[in-house]
């Protein structure tokens, strides 16, 4: 018989340790890249110029595994310069520190990954404003605890979490008018409708016929759908039918309607549809796509040097179902849109399949919607599609116009207003400048249209400039979202926080960075992955509610009381001030189903109320005007003390109610 200490030390001998599981998952790397660069291209590693020369991504990866600090699948450039917090630039850089008392010029809108809500943002002080709950209920805004919230979040398929990715503002013009955002749930198949008048979210919907919804956009320039990307191939239906058969799963297309939120129509693709954005004229949504070999394990997926991109022709789609050509599934129009589909033969495809390299991850439409930007991922290159010959090229591949190479693992690209792209580099750890019509001019594979790289911290996803997926690009800040801070800032434990750099675009240098300066890092909670911003004149938000907004019955002073409905029903209303609850006490029995409406009858903006019941989960959150409902049941007899929640005046403590529950005996 073993002794626990044996025991331990073989489990110490199984296990694997860093530079093993380094090294394992570089060779899987580079089996990648030479599937696409092929075998007798020069080895893909980057120098480092701030380590100095002759010092390549896989040296430092090395080092970081000798001291267990590997934490990304490649990459840390500028390691070893530990870059400064904030920038020391000489002056034309122009100061991001928002004085005391001052705004900020910009809003910023995060999504919040798995924590499953929006963050908003100043910028460029990147200073946190606030948080929109979305697909999580929240306890400081009471979202999810009153009844309209948690009716919402409960049709919705009454999941306890979503995956926030892709926030998109409603547009008019190509312009950002403020209204609405949208934003997708990865873990769930749904896309949420953020009301931006009063920052919270209005609406969710749980699509059929979709287990993972990736890609999130409106279509511009007016907002007339939401686009959705089903990422996860699943039967269709996913009702046990086909479970073992995986070239029967299907990625499918979804449109939305912004207003009603209903599921319009969906198109059924080959491959597995990821990134999505739309064209500025209301005709084309390109889609990045990956594992077109419809594999379900990493090396089926990868195992071909090209995916098809997909473009829909999104007039031609709505003529189809306007005409009855679909077949419906689980209620919703569902349209052929696979390579051997009849509505893809012929000059006039509704999908066109364009050939690019490699498991390409996103797109990303430039603001005068010439090009689509398609990312390699696994391919060093950034793919440039002209949008005007989707609809007139013979070969969709000749709609491929440009393809610079511009460094290891190519994700995002986003713009400014001076002809120029920004990609990130999420291997090599930087973001690389360009020049897009120079790209367009260069053979395919060119580094010229390269103006510049600087070093980000760690391991970059998203990148976004200010305004770069509207029209009206303001070229000045621009944001990479980095997946990993590793020795940024002061240890937490092993969960890190993402860093979030700040970084000045609005010079243009003959220098190795393009005149990219990195002017700031900022630590933020797990972990977003896209953000999208907006002049602040673009936002109007509300100071107080306007009751014509909301079904409730608006309670004043005068209108508090208690209703029995029946023998085990009760409805309570109350008006809510400062220091005061309209009912300084209400007695309901015990096993009583109590509806409890209040309302903040405050016309000031920023006094807010909340309305607490301990040991019955009550908890409401009262902006101003604003009025709530809860249904709980007394369930216990005795007195249970009803609080504010907000710190609203000097008579806070003071402000209370009773709930009296008489005993049913």
């Amino acid at each position: 018989m073993s002794t626990n200490t044996d025991t331990d030390e073989e489990e110490r001998t199984e296990r694997k340790d860093s530079e093993e599981l380094f090294a394992e998952h570089e060779a899987q790397l580079n089996e990648l890249l030479a599937d696409v660069e092929g075998p007798d291209a020069p080895e893909a590693e980057s120098t480092l110029p701030s380590l100095g020369d002759g010092v390549t991504r896989r040296d430092v990866m090395k080092a970081g595994a000798a001291v267990g600090a590997v934490g990304g699948l490649a990459g840390c450039a500028g390691l070893g310069n530990n870059t400064a917090t904030e920038s020391n630039s000489g002056g034309d850089v122009p100061d991001h520190k928002v004085p005391p008392g001052e705004h900020d010029e910009y809003y910023g809108f995060w999504s919040g990954g798995h924590a499953g809500d929006i963050r908003v943002y100043g910028i460029p002080s990147m200073r946190q404003l606030t948080r929109i709950p979305v697909f999580n209920r929240e306890s400081a805004k009471g979202y999810g605890h009153d009844d309209r919230t948690t009716e919402m979040l409960e049709e919705a398929g009454d999941y306890t979490w979503g995956d926030s990715h892709h926030p998109s503002l409603s547009e008019t013009d190509g312009k950002y008018d403020g209204e609405y955002i949208f934003v997708n749930d990865k873990a769930n198949g749904r896309v949420a409708r953020v009301n931006l008048t009063y920052f919270e979210t209005d609406a969710i919907v749980d699509i059929p016929n979709v287990q993972s919804v990736h890609g999130c956009c409106i279509q511009s320039p007016d907002t007339g759908y939401v686009f959705a990307n089903s990422e996860f191939r699943t039967p269709m239906p996913n009702d046990g039918r086909d479970v073992n058969e995986p070239e029967e799963y299907v990625s499918v297309f979804s449109a939305l309607d912004p207003e009603s939120m209903d599921v319009l129509w969906q198109v059924e693709v080959d491959g597995q549809l990821d990134i999505v954005d739309s064209d500025k004229d209301g005709r084309w949504v390109l889609s990045s796509s990956y594992n077109d070999e419809e594999g379900v394990e990493v090396e089926e997926m990868t195992k071909d040097d090209r995916d098809d991109v997909k473009a829909f022709d999104v007039p031609a789609i709505q003529e189809l179902v306007d005409a009855g050509e679909y077949e419906e599934v689980n209620g919703v129009p569902v349209v052929d849109g696979t390579k051997e589909s009849p509505h893809n033969e012929g000059d006039d495809p509704i999908v066109r399949y364009i050939p690019t390299p490699k498991s390409p991850h996103c797109v990303e439409v430039t603001p005068d919607g010439k090009y689509g930007m398609v990312a390699g991922k696994l391919s060093p290159t950034v793919s440039i599609i002209d949008i005007e010959k989707l609809a007139t090229a013979d070969d969709p591949a000749d709609t491929i116009v440009g393809q610079p190479k511009v460094g290891l693992g190519p994700l995002h690209t986003t713009y400014d207003d001076r002809g120029h792209a920004y990609t990130s580099l999420f291997i090599d750890s930087q973001v690389v400048k360009w020049d897009i019509e120079e790209a367009v001019n260069a053979e395919k594979g060119s580094e010229e249209p390269i103006l510049g790289k600087i070093d980000v911290h760690y391991n970059p996803g998203h990148i976004q400039a200010v305004q770069a997926m509207s029209t009206e690009p303001e070229g000045n800040w621009l944001v990479a979202l980095n997946k990993l801070s590793k020795d940024r800032f002061l240890p937490v434990g092993p969960i890190y926080p993402d860093n979030d750099q700040l970084i000045y675009i609005g010079n243009d240098k003959d220098d190795e960075t393009g005149g990219m300066e990195l002017v700031a890092d900022h630590p933020v909670y797990p972990e977003p992955h896209d953000a999208i911003f907006a002049h602040k004149d673009k936002i109007e938000p509300a100071t107080t509610w306007d009751p014509e907004d909301y079904d409730e019955e608006f309670v004043s002073e005068e209108d508090s009381r208690v209703e029995r409905v029946d023998d085990s029903t009760v409805e309570v209303y109350a008006s809510v001030k400062r220091s005061e609850y309209g009912l300084r006490d209400f007695t309901v029995q015990e096993g009583d189903e109590v509806t409890l409406t209040a309302t903040n009858i405050e016309g000031t903006q920023d006094i807010v109320h909340g309305l607490a019941i301990p040991e019955h989960d009550v908890n409401l959150a009262l902006a101003p005007q604003d009025t709530r409902q809860v249904t709980f049941t007394a369930d216990e007899p005795g007195v249970y003390w009803i609080y504010c929640t907000y710190f609203c005046s000097a008579l806070h403590l003071e402000m209370r109610s009773r709930m009296i529950v008489e005993p049913s005996e």
